[in-house]
C-alpha cells in the first residue's frame, strides 16, 4: 500500500499532468515547471508507486501509461477536481460577473432551436462576460471531451448521447413538409401519393446519403420518393428550397425559423416525434456554473418537452 503522506499535492498534480499528456516536456509546460524538474517528479512517483507508470511507446514517439497508471488516471483526476472545487467553488454562480466560457456540441438544427435562444438571453440580460462556443459533434471524441470538460453539454438525439452519461430531455417536436413560398403546387397539404411523387431534399449529415427515416415510413405504404438533393447541414435545406421546386421534411421548430421563405405543411402520414436530449458527464453534476447552463437550456421556450427517443438518422 502506498504511503499517501509521502505523496504531496505537487506530486499528484504532476502525475495527473503526466498521465494526461503522456509526455514529460508537455506535462512540465502544462503546470509551469522545467522539464528536468518534471523528470525528477516522475522518478519520485515511480519510486512511490513501485511502477514505471509511463514507458516509451512502441512507435518511438511519446510514452504510454502502464496498467497501474491507467487504473489511477480517472480516480486521480476526479479527486483533484473535487479538491479544487472544494476550495474554489463560490457561494453561487453569478452570470452577471462571470467570465465563464460554455461549450455546447450540437448540429445546426439543435443550435437553431436551443443555442440561438440562449445567446439572445445572454444579450437581453446583459451577461456580457459569458462566452458560448457552438461546436460540431465529433462522435469519436465527444465522450472524452465531455469527461475532460472541453465540452460542457452535447445536444442531440438520445440514441446519439454516449452511454453512461447523464441525459435530460429538452425538446419534443413533430416533422413537417417545407416548400418555397409561391410553390407551383399550391399551399395545400399534399396527399400521400403526391408527397411521394415530389422531388425531395434530405439532410444526411456528413454521409451524403439519399435514404432516411421517411423513406422507411413510405415503404410501409408501398411507396418510395425521389430524393434529388442531399445536404450535410440543416441550414442549407431552406436555401435549396428557396431556389427550386423541391420539398423537404424536417422538424417543425427548425422550419419555423424561415417564415419569410418557406411554407410549413403537415405530413399526409403519421411520423415519429423528433426529440432532442442534453447529455453531460456526471463529474459536473454539482458544478454551479455547469448546473446553471443546464438549467438555462431546460428553461428555454421550446423546452422541456421530453419523451422517448426518436429514430436517429436522416429524414
Amino acid at each position: 500500500m502506498i504511503d499517501i503522506k509521502a505523496a504531496d499535492m505537487g506530486l499528484l498534480v504532476s502525475l495527473n499532468a503526466l498521465l494526461d499528456e503522456e509526455n514529460v516536456t508537455h506535462a512540465a509546460a502544462r503546470i509551469g515547471i522545467s522539464q528536468p524538474a518534471m523528470s525528477a517528479q516522475l522518478a519520485r512517483l515511480r519510486d512511490l508507486f513501485q511502477d514505471p507508470l509511463l514507458v516509451p511507446s512502441g512507435t518511438g514517439k511519446g510514452m504510454v501509461a502502464t496498467q497501474r497508471a491507467q487504473a489511477v488516471k480517472g480516480p486521480l483526476r476526479d479527486a483533484l477536481k473535487a479538491m479544487l472545487d472544494a476550495v474554489n467553488t463560490p457561494v453561487a454562480f453569478d452570470p452577471a460577473v462571470s467570465r465563464r466560457t460554455f461549450s455546447i456540441a450540437c448540429n445546426d438544427n439543435a443550435a437553431a432551436i436551443l443555442a440561438l435562444p440562449l445567446i439572445r438571453q445572454l444579450r437581453d440580460h446583459g451577461w456580457d462576460g459569458l462566452r458560448v462556443a457552438i461546436r460540431a459533434i465529433d462522435e469519436k471524441t465527444i465522450r472524452d471531451q465531455l469527461e475532460a470538460g472541453e465540452v460542457d453539454v452535447v445536444v442531440t438525439s438520445k440514441a446519439s448521447v454516449p452511454s453512461g452519461l447523464r441525459t435530460q430531455p429538452l425538446v419534443s417536436d413533430t416533422f413537417a413538409m417545407a416548400q418555397r413560398k409561391n410553390h407551383p403546387r399550391g399551399a395545400a397539404m399534399p396527399s400521400l401519393a403526391e408527397y411521394a411523387a415530389l422531388h425531395h431534399v434530405i439532410v444526411s449529415g456528413s454521409g451524403g446519403g439519399f435514404h432516411g427515416v421517411i423513406d422507411d415510413l413510405l415503404a410501409r405504404h408501398g411507396l418510395s420518393r425521389e430524393v434529388r438533393i442531399s445536404v450535410h447541414h440543416y441550414s442549407l435545406a431552406p436555401a435549396v428550397l428557396e431556389a427550386s421546386d423541391f420539398v423537404c421534411t424536417l422538424p417543425t421548430l427548425f422550419l419555423r425559423r424561415f417564415p419569410d421563405t418557406v411554407d410549413c405543411l403537415p405530413l399526409p402520414f403519421p411520423a415519429p416525434a423528433f426529440h432532442l436530449f442534453m447529455g453531460w458527464h456526471h463529474r459536473f453534476d454539482t458544478d454551479l456554473s455547469h448546473r446553471w447552463l443546464r438549467e438555462r437550456l431546460a428553461s428555454l421556450p421550446e423546452a422541456p418537452h421530453g419523451g422517448a427517443a426518436s429514430p436517429n438518422g436522416s429524414t
